[in-house]
């Protein structure tokens, strides 16, 4: 696998775009060297963005959690996919299936009951509200015309207990059974990437991005110009990266190592 040297890296990075779940924390509990990588992160001047497909937590929340267990992170540092989602559904009326609360994020959408009219089907995070009533709704609604939007597509997740099955595994049946595709809204959408640039005003050529997920965020960024790190924690299994489509410009074993690989003093 081809990388780039340390020192190209160095040079060339100018922001940095970090995924949370699996490479800062699992369970919201900070992984071994993270927050100090982090801080040499920001200790260097180079711009941070948390980019998460988090539907659990307000950015509010997450940014609070993360600074209580030490990270430098404030709320306007961080893009989750709700907030994303409300920019792209602005004025509909959104049948909600969502594991959490994520309603501060949500501004600019009206969410509609489960017997009021819906313009569109947002699903979010799963959870135990993902049951056989609530997916058999949704089904209604889009054989009615109702668009399928998601915040992310992503299939398991990593907890303290180990993986879970996520959000994507319904998604699927839910295409599938009703003849649609899903918009979707978090990673790995161009979109989502390209806010997260606009955020920090750097090109991608300029930014680095760190995640767990081989294909939704690291190769995902990569299509885009972005340099891309992979990470051996969270979901993070061996024969992803074997069965990848494509191979990562950097592996790392832990977020911790990102200040090396960019040439910073800790």
């Amino acid at each position: 696998m081809e990388v780039m040297e340390v020192a190209e890296v160095g040079e060339s990075v100018r922001a940095v775009l970090i995924d949370i779940d699996g490479v800062l924390t699992v369970s919201w509990k900070p992984l071994p060297g993270a927050v100090e990588a982090l801080r040499a992160v920001r200790d260097a001047g180079l711009g941070v963005v948390l980019v998460t497909n988090t539907t659990s937590r307000s950015r509010a929340s997450v940014a609070a959690t993360l600074a209580g267990a030490g990270f430098p992170v404030r709320a306007e540092d961080i893009l989750t996919a709700p907030a994303a989602t409300a920019a792209h559904l602005a004025g509909a009326r959104v049948a909600l299936l969502n594991s959490g609360d994520v309603g501060a994020d949500l501004e600019g959408i009206t969410l509609v009951g489960d017997d009021d009219d819906a313009d569109v089907v947002l699903l979010g995070g799963a959870g135990p509200e993902f049951g056989y009533e609530a997916l058999n709704r949704a089904f209604g609604r889009l054989q009615q015309g109702a668009r399928l939007v998601a915040m992310h597509r992503n299939l398991y997740w990593r907890t303290d207990e180990g993986l879970q099955l996520d959000t994507g595994a319904f998604l699927a049946g839910l295409e599938a059974a009703a003849d649609v595709e899903a918009e979707v809204t978090g990673k790995p959408s161009r979109a989502f990437f390209e806010a997260a640039l606009g955020r920090l005003g750097v090109g991608a050529e300029q930014a680095l991005m760190v995640g767990d997920d081989i294909e939704y965020d690291v190769l995902a960024a990569q299509q885009l110009g972005i340099t891309g790190a992979l990470v051996r924690t969270g979901k993070f299994l061996p024969q992803s990266l074997e069965r990848a489509s494509g191979r990562p410009d950097h592996v790392l074993d832990s977020f911790a190592d990102l200040p090396a690989l960019l040439g910073l003093a800790q």
